[in-house]
């Protein structure tokens, strides 16, 4: 059962890298494919279909509550030159497409950085780091379309010296089997994944700048830094909603919803009678979860469980299940959310044995009521102030994620809507 793992939204479980060593690469170039292939581009709607299901590798850690969509790439300008890839992980807590080298078949062009050298980015999660050149892509979802965008290429083999500072949390995710996905794309509230604070600040520990033979922190502009690239769409660009169905209390084989692009932008977008809670500069809002305030709260599809401290709830301890809760019975419980608008909603969810839903459907991999114990690591997303609403919380919701900065008919992002 490795599969049961816990795995937190890319963005805002982030770690920032303080030190540099020397890396492998040269400057710009481009990045080489691991095969040949071309495929074209299929015009379509504002909707992209998704899915909950094993993913591209069934053994891969990451295959529960694991959403996944199809994305296509091109050579800049071309529409020939494209490469279509399922099985990208669908995650509003993180903003970037990121796709791993392995599957890439397209020479992207490396993004330059402002010294000469190659744009390479670190990105660090709880439990591991990915380390890939920035590179250019001219991008496809459904009928939305955005040109040259800056895509990270994790993995790649033209820099495969990776900086102590970025490799310290954990061991590498650029394989498919360890990052249980061929990419992932990242549609938060964010408009970059770092954003003004990397575009002054060369020690945030984000870009590197990378010769033959060292790499270097370096401040990215925000056209060169990884970008949501919901908002470089020419319209449907103010942000997303994601439409998953209930999943029935013993699990689900697989899932099959909706991800439309534009929030009252079309017909099928429109906004209605749900509860907006609008989020502050972090891109979080408060939960009030028995009694105890944590106002580093977040809905995050990229996040395969509730992750949330109860120290009254049993905490699995089979090989395999590490971090997840196995109390005796599901448990009905229930937590306040509340956005900086002060509107405050109930949301009731369920908490079951992960490892009795694993062993009574080993086939299944969507869970509505997994969850587990949130992490304590050395950053401002502590564990004693964090409500992490994951994936389980969109089953059954039609959930829309605003960007910052874009108005809807009801509010400016960023927020969050269900």
């Amino acid at each position: 059962m490795d599969k049961f793992k816990r795995a937190l939204g890319g963005g805002l479980a982030m770690l920032l890298s303080l030190a540099t060593v020397s890396c492998g690469g040269g400057g710009g170039g481009t990045v080489a494919p691991s095969s040949s292939g071309v495929t074209t581009m299929a015009a379509a709607s504002n909707v992209v279909a998704v899915t909950v299901d094993a993913g591209p590798d069934s053994a891969s850690a990451s295959t529960v509550n694991t959403l996944y969509t199809t994305v296509t790439v091109c050579m800049p300008g071309s529409t020939t030159e494209c490469q279509t890839i399922d099985n990208i992980q669908v995650d509003t807590g993180s903003s970037g497409l990121r796709i791993l080298a392995p599957v890439l078949t397209l020479s992207l062009p490396v993004t330059v950085a402002s010294d000469g050298n190659s744009l390479v980015e670190c990105t660090q999660f709880v439990d591991g780091f990915s380390w890939g050149p920035v590179a250019s892509a001219d991008v496809q979802i459904a009928g939305e379309s955005a040109s040259s965008v800056p895509v990270q290429v994790i993995g790649s083999s033209n820099f495969a010296t990776v900086p102590a500072a970025c490799s310290s949390t954990g061991p590498a995710e650029d394989k498919v089997a360890t990052f249980g996905a061929n990419g992932i794309l990242g549609i938060g509230v964010f408009a970059q994944d770092c954003g003004s604070g990397c575009a002054t600040n060369s020690t945030s520990g984000f870009y590197y700048s990378c010769s033959q033979t060292t790499c270097s922190p370096i401040a990215a502009s925000l056209v060169s830094q990884v970008p949501n690239p919901v908002p470089l769409f020419t319209t449907d660009n103010n942000g997303t909603i994601l439409v998953l169905p209930s999943v029935a209390a013993d699990g689900a084989a697989s899932v099959s919803g909706s991800l439309i692009f534009g929030i009252d932008t079309e017909s099928n977008n429109a906004s209605g009678t749900q509860t907006v809670l609008t989020l502050d500069q972090n891109g979080n809002f408060t939960t009030v979860y028995k009694g105890t305030t944590l106002s580093a709260s977040f809905i995050d599809s990229g996040t395969n469980g509730i992750f949330f401290d109860d120290s009254s709830i049993p905490v699995c301890t089979s090989s395999g299940f590490s971090g997840f809760y196995c109390p005796t019975s599901t448990l009905s419980l229930s937590a306040t959310l509340s956005g900086q608008n002060n509107v405050s909603t109930t949301v009731d969810f369920s908490i079951a044995n992960a490892q009795t839903l694993a062993t009574n459907n080993p086939t299944f991999t969507a869970f509505a009521s997994l969850g587990g114990s949130y992490p304590s690591f050395t950053t401002t997303i502590a564990s004693t102030t964090t409500f992490d609403w994951g994936l389980p919380f969109f089953y059954g919701r039609r959930v829309a994620t605003a960007i910052e900065g874009y108005t809807t008919s009801v509010a400016m992002g960023p927020y969050v809507a269900f």
